[in-house]
């Protein structure tokens, strides 16, 4: 048991690592060499976990979809707004999550392993859809043409403000938030919806806290 902790645990450690490495050099700059030296371990060790750049670069794909933090709440649109403050929140935080939009935006990277917003715009589109079913959303709305702009929006902006020097991600999603909204929810729900730029830190403190609990 605790060989394969330690596996566990060095299979993250190079993840992480090759992640830092793809959002500093890019996907083609970045070298198994240069991994192994800044990881420290041998290239036996790295390839019994990985035995390429491109499988790095898939699992760091893999990890880009995430619903850590988003909790069941009174209004499924209050379950999306989650979703992308909770982003915000994490992305800036956390190299997977921001290498995984540096290799969507790499076009050699893209040719090669694609990207996950298809998979972002059908989680966002399938709590839409169930925002609309409980009379949350205005009779306009489209729940996958809402969830494609939106995906398209959340990643402009997280582009834009990564290169700004005072970028502040989760503020501005929020705003992001505080425009779409009135377009989308209906008048009683959109009043209770929060969006606040604290809201992620909240849920995802709590979200934690609750897997720390022995069962």
């Amino acid at each position: 048991m605790a060989r394969q902790e330690r596996a566990i645990r060095t299979r993250r450690a190079i993840l992480e690592t090759a992640a830092e490495m793809f959002n500093e050099l890019g996907y083609d700059a970045t070298t198994i060499g240069g991994l192994i030296e800044r990881v420290q371990l041998t290239r036996g060790g790295l390839y019994f976990h990985f035995t390429s750049k491109e499988q790095l670069a898939r699992a760091v794909l893999d990890e880009a979809v995430t619903t850590e933090g988003v909790a069941p709440q009174q209004f499924k649109l209050q379950e999306w707004v989650d979703l992308g403050l909770l982003l915000a929140h994490r992305l800036p935080k956390e190299p997977l999550l921001s290498a995984s939009v540096r290799l969507a935006v790499d076009p050699k990277a893209r040719s090669l392993f694609g990207t996950r917003w298809p998979d972002w715009i059908t989680l966002s589109t399938g709590l839409l859809v169930e925002a609309r079913e409980c009379g949350e959303l205005l009779p306009h709305v489209d729940p996958g043409e809402v969830a494609r702009l939106f995906v398209g929006a959340w990643t402009g902006v997280q582009l834009v403000t990564e290169a700004l020097p005072d970028g502040d991600l989760p503020k501005e999603i929020s705003a992001l938030y505080a425009m779409v909204l009135p377009n989308v929810a209906s008048a009683g729900v959109l009043a209770k919806l929060e969006t606040s730029t604290y809201r992620a830190e909240r849920l995802l403190a709590a979200a934690r806290a609750t897997e720390r609990v022995p069962g």
